[in-house]
């Protein structure tokens, strides 16, 4: 002992086998080596160690040694018979008390758990009921105590108690599991009932996955079918530029041919010195409108190559629309042409007719010269054939050009029709698309916790379960070895004695809620054996004796 109570200094005390008694002048300490065993087996009470407190066990000091701050009792005991279940010839108890309140508990130096002492010290029959230890006073108190009170002595001495404890742990911890699996139970349907409604926001957040990838694939069609659609009118737009690139070689050709000839005449005109070169400057506008033509061609050619770059372009219906309004420009410039081409075709031809009478006229002075003007008139003539189909191609063109309009004017529309289609949807499927995406993130996550907690009552769950076999377990060996320690009260030693007819626990019927009452009171003789007279009782009793077996003896008739 070291700072416990009065034991200021290390105190070390000796016990034999046997009864050991304390004897001492009053306030000599007597009674603190008693309450210094009892504090390190294991004592709880304040008032069990006589204090006010816990802490009241720490040395306080006098008015020479100043207070210390623990107080420390070592318990050794012989285990050298083997009575306690370690493998060591000495058992040290020690306990500790800080005056902060702090306790330890070591066992042979190595700290471990009041719980660990206590079931160590039950085998070898100490505990904290501390039927070992006697104080002054205590006899009577024995004596005068009730029965509950007298069999928990006995039990411990018996080695009893320490199954009943457990039992009662057992019990404790098997209702608290219990507990525990209602509120299991309770959480699992909270969970389901839960879980429910979540499943509809996830079914409504799948059928939104199913829309938007539907959306998706619409949107897809449709843009192939346009893409497609866009690819053939190019290609269309591409042959009418090739044939009007061709028209246009031709034209040219044929132009320059017809301009090489009117200077050829126009030269020989004016080497003749005829008077027919008045026809001259109208030859010249006849050039100049050729020219014309040849830029009108090159326009055209232009207007072609912005068309097949128009067609490219990603806005569809705008480019179509543009097209639409350059076709539309181009026929009636077109129509105004071809209404200038059958003017001048008029003017030539009236020019044809003078030309013809000047020639007519001029054949008596010059017939040579006439007969060159002749010649050059054939030429005019046969130019005007080339003319003439120029302008029926014209007019050829004119008609495509207004068929073509047509079928543009009828993609733009079916184009429109797409896009308004397109556009309703795609409203109708972008002002649902926020609050279908709230509802799929709030439906995960509350799906998200939910597993969570599904998962940690599962958890829960499987250790409770673990748990309660366990103490079921226990709960099972307890009554093992209680049915053994019913069995090892003698009654296999006398059953094939005549007369015997039992163990009293077994023979009598208790009404049931009675139960805890006739255990208070006849508790201590439930174990006994019950035999029919005297003679079966010393018979027994004999057969006790020879085989040192512990028992008790109730003779049913005297």
């Amino acid at each position: 002992m070291k700072g416990f109570k009065s034991f200021a200094d290390p105190t070390l005390l000796e016990f034999e086998p046997g009864v050991t008694v304390v004897v001492g002048p009053n306030g000599s300490g007597k009674s603190n080596v008693v309450d210094a065993i009892a504090w390190v087996l294991g004592a709880q009470g304040p008032t069990t160690v006589r204090s006010g407190k816990m802490e009241d066990v720490v040395f306080a000091g006098t008015p020479d040694r100043p207070a210390l701050g623990r107080a420390e009792v070592s318990l050794v005991i012989d285990n050298s018979s083997g009575s306690l279940p370690v493998e060591f010839t000495e058992v040290t108890v020690t306990r500790t008390l800080y005056r902060t309140g702090d306790s330890e508990y070591s066992l042979n130096g190595v700290p471990c758990r009041l719980l660990d002492i206590q079931e160590l010290l039950s085998d070898a029959g100490v505990g904290r009921q501390q039927h070992v230890i006697v104080a002054q006073g205590q006899i009577d108190q024995v004596l005068n105590s009730r029965a509950e009170d007298r069999r928990t002595i006995v039990e411990e001495a018996a080695g009893i108690l320490k199954f009943r404890r457990r039992k009662e742990r057992a019990e404790r911890r098997l209702l608290a599991t219990e507990a525990n699996l209602t509120r299991l139970q309770d959480l699992q349907r909270e969970v389901r009932r839960q879980l429910r409604p979540l499943e509809k926001q996830a079914d409504a957040a799948k059928r939104h996955g199913a829309v938007a990838d539907e959306l998706r694939s619409i949107r897809l069609f449709l843009t192939g079918q346009e893409i497609r659609s866009l690819e053939a009118a190019q290609a269309a737009a591409k042959d009418t530029a090739d044939e009007a690139a061709n028209e246009q070689v031709r034209l040219r050709g044929e132009i320059g041919r017809l301009d090489i000839e009117i200077s050829t005449s126009e030269s020989q005109l004016a080497a003749a010195g005829d008077p027919s070169t008045d026809l001259l400057p109208r030859v010249e506008s006849l050039r100049e409108r050729c020219r014309g033509l040849i830029a009108l061609i090159d326009e055209r050619s232009k207007s072609t190559e912005r068309d097949r770059g128009a067609l490219l372009a990603s806005d569809v219906v705008l480019t179509l629309q543009a097209e639409l309004s350059r076709l539309a420009e181009e026929l009636n410039d077109l129509s105004v042409r071809g209404a200038d081409v059958e003017q001048q075709l008029g003017e030539i031809i009236r020019t044809e007719k003078q030309l013809q009478s000047e020639i007519e006229s001029l054949e008596v002075d010059g017939p040579l010269i006439g007969l060159e003007a002749a010649r050059k008139a054939a030429e005019v003539r046969g130019e005007l054939g080339p003319l003439k189909r120029g302008l029926e191609q014209s007019s050829g063109e004119q008609e495509r050009l207004t068929r073509r309009i047509n079928e543009l004017t009828k993609q733009i529309d079916e184009a429109d029709e797409r896009l308004d289609l397109l556009q309703v949807a795609l409203a109708s499927a972008s002002d649902a698309e926020p609050a279908l995406v709230k509802d799929l993130d709030l439906a995960q996550k509350e799906t998200e916790l939910a597993e969570q907690r599904v998962a940690s009552l599962g958890e829960e769950q499987q250790l409770a379960t673990k748990d309660e076999q366990a103490w079921r377990a226990r709960v099972e060996a307890l009554e093992i070895a209680a049915e053994a320690a019913l069995a090892n009260s003698g009654l296999q030693q006398v059953r094939e004695i005549d007369g015997v007819l039992g163990v009293l626990g077994e023979l009598i019927e208790i009404e049931p809620g009675w139960e805890l009452a006739v255990e208070a009171a006849i508790g201590g003789i439930l174990a006994s054996v019950v035999v029919e007279d005297v003679v079966a009782a010393r018979a027994t009793l004999e057969r006790l004796d020879r085989s040192e077996a512990p028992g008790s003896i109730l003779a049913a008739h005297s």
